[in-house]
């Protein structure tokens, strides 16, 4: 049985950095089994529909602008898997999910993966995110997915459990209160297996809303929590920019 897990992905700089986080996932790609294929995710893929990557060697976006130019020809040639597309396509059902040949993998992907596995030589696809859809519909497809983890797959979600673009600085500031309690309040749930609580995030208060303005970058945790059992374990942890949370979780049961 494959892990899942969840990434706060951070600033796209992190490809290229040697940090606290980049170091925990490079450990955490040497220290499970090697899957046969990765699911992503990522906040960055937010469409009106399902969709899933299925062409056989995806792109690797450069979805930013004003990074350094060795962060924009960065590339990342994993393969990817058109028959597991298929696969997901018929776990998902009646949920109508769409082949995709033009996407690709965003920096939400391959930023981390950068990292967990540097060869680029385990096929990746992407699963979009439905943004016309409620929270609870995007953990039962996680609980569809599940099945996926006993044939070798990694199921990753990539995102941030706090994410307030508006709110961030540059430098290197410290925290902000209000992020460090809303991260706090979201991995005591986590580590309690409260799925119920954090699927119905808009209920847990003030903090929480400041740092899930919008829902793309919170979203990929509930694929990871639909798909899982159990408590979560800590990767990583930090605030970027005073907002945005590079906390990242396995789960192994």
């Amino acid at each position: 049985m494959m892990p899942v897990v969840f990434f706060g992905h951070g600033s796209p700089l992190n490809a290229i950095q040697d940090n606290p986080c980049t170091r925990a996932w490079r450990e955490f790609g040497r220290m499970n089994r090697r899957p046969v294929a990765v699911l992503c995710i990522s906040a960055h893929w937010y469409t009106r529909a399902t969709q899933v990557t299925a062409m056989p060697l995806p792109r690797t976006i450069h979805d930013f602008s004003g990074f350094p130019p060795a962060l924009h020809r960065f590339s990342y040639p994993a393969p990817g898997a058109p028959e597991l597309a298929a696969r997901i396509q018929q776990l998902l059902e009646p949920v109508v999910v769409t082949p995709d040949a033009s996407w690709g993998l965003d920096h939400g992907s391959w930023s981390v993966l950068c990292h967990v596995f540097p060869r680029a030589d385990i096929p990746v696809l992407q699963l979009s995110i439905d943004a016309t859809q409620p929270a609870s519909f995007h953990y039962e497809l996680g609980q569809r997915l599940a099945p996926l983890r006993a044939q070798g797959v990694l199921i990753a979600g990539s995102g941030g459990l706090v994410h307030n673009l508006g709110r961030y600085a540059r430098g290197d500031p410290p925290p902000q209160d209000w992020a460090l309690r809303a991260e706090q309040q979201l991995l005591d749930l986590l580590q309690a297996g409260a799925h119920s609580a954090l699927v119905d995030y808009k209920q847990l208060g003030e903090d929480v809303l400041n740092g899930i303005p919008t829902a793309e970058h919170y979203l990929p945790l509930l694929y990871v929590l639909g798909a899982s059992a159990g408590a979560a374990r800590i990767l990583c942890r930090g605030i970027e920019g005073g907002s945005i949370s590079l906390l990242s979780v396995q789960f192994d049961a």
